[in-house]
């Protein structure tokens, strides 16, 4: 048996291989390694399979979040309400730029944004939402943009690690996490479920007068060249990256699939286990699992963690610190705010490995090693 990894890149890299070597050294030859034809191309590709307007190419999924915030024009002081439960990027690039950020509950089932707290704290000083599509399914978007659009706030989504995944309106349509909101933001990131060799962000937008201002700043703050109209940054996606991006991006479904097969085997697996609750998917969404996440009930976490890395088994806690008890949080009064829910999740959640190249011989090590803990 290989090893199990959390996220195979090698495996994953040796299917692809002779289309990514081809493709990186048609860059070598052209020399064109900065907005060369592999961006364009991708961001031309990318903009077709989530059927939104604009795409924007930057240089990774933080710089993303922090253009799009920009982009808003707010101005310091003004809040913006956000999950705590999440990578802190999503929360860091709020408090960069002088913002507040203002954090909110989320649901014990999604582990994405709650409605009910979002609306509890919105006040005249509110001026964005950023929800999270966490671990791989989409927030309750038609929710939040009913809201949003009653009290005239953007919304700005996070899907990072939501790339592919598909939200159903109440009237049967479909739509792609990242274009639903006023902006969209992912990454590239080398584990994401569509990852570069390296770094790499996208901004996507459907308005014409917006996706004109965060090119230009990604640039720069450049409308024409040497022509500086606002303040701006260096953020760009680098043509190497974007030639990986392109070969990657054709089998995008597919590596879905695969990962969905994967979470399938441990959902039957752990079906009869009363002492965890396997990763649940709400009505609208679908799940493309760039986490498989368990909830333990009256499991010790970290005796758990250690088992499985005695079996040669990976498993990450995602995120055991949420971002209103961090320190950098303290100054905009942080641990002031009361999430239960994500002080409870926090303590009882874990990922198990979750990637295109897993067999059932290492699910089926993963699950029975699992099940023999949390039985006993």
């Amino acid at each position: 048996m290989r090893p199990i990894q959390m996220v195979d890149l090698k495996k994953q890299y040796e299917h692809i291989k002779r289309d990514v070597d081809a493709a990186i050294h048609d860059v070598l030859d052209s020399c064109a390694f900065i907005n060369g034809k592999a961006v364009q191309d991708f961001t031309e590709n990318l903009g077709t399979y989530l059927q939104v307007k604009h795409v924007i190419p930057c240089a990774n999924g933080t710089d993303a979040l922090q253009i799009a915030l920009m982009a808003l024009g707010l101005q310091p002081g003004d809040e913006v309400i956000t999950p705590s439960f999440t990578y802190i990027a999503t929360t860091e690039v709020i408090a960069l730029l002088r913002l507040k950020p203002v954090f909110v509950d989320v649901d014990p089932d999604t582990f994405c944004m709650n409605v009910e707290s979002i609306e509890k704290a919105i006040t005249s000083k509110t001026k964005a939402i950023v929800p999270v599509h966490l671990y791989g399914q989409a927030a309750n978007m038609e929710a939040i943009m009913q809201i949003a659009t009653q009290h005239n706030l953007y919304v700005v989504e996070d899907n990072a690690q939501a790339i592919g995944c598909d939200y159903t309106f109440k009237n049967g349509t479909t739509q792609k996490t990242g274009t639903i909101g006023t902006i969209g933001c992912t990454s590239f990131f080398p584990s994401k479920n569509l990852g570069c060799y390296g770094d790499g962000g996208a901004i996507c937008t459907n308005d014409d007068q917006l996706a004109a201002r965060l090119k230009m700043i990604a640039n720069h703050g450049q409308s024409a060249r040497y022509y500086h109209d606002v303040v701006g940054c260096n953020s760009r996606l680098d043509t190497l990256q974007a030639a990986v991006l392109n070969v990657k991006l054709k089998k995008l479904n597919e590596y879905i699939a695969a990962r969905q097969k994967a979470a399938a085997f441990y959902n039957n697996a752990f079906a009869g286990n009363p002492n965890i609750t396997a990763p649940f998917v709400a009505a609208y969404t679908n799940h493309v699992y760039h986490q498989y996440t368990l909830i333990l009930k009256e499991i010790n976490r970290n005796q758990l963690h250690e088992f499985l890395a005695s079996h040669d088994i990976p498993s990450m806690i995602y995120y055991p610190v949420p971002a209103h008890r961090q320190k950098m949080f303290e100054s905009f009064g942080g641990s002031a705010f009361e999430l239960p829910v994500t002080d409870w999740l926090t303590q009882r959640v874990i990922s198990l490995p979750i990637h295109t190249e897993l067999d059932n011989d290492q699910l089926a090590l993963i699950t029975g090693k699992v099940n023999e803990f949390t039985h006993s």
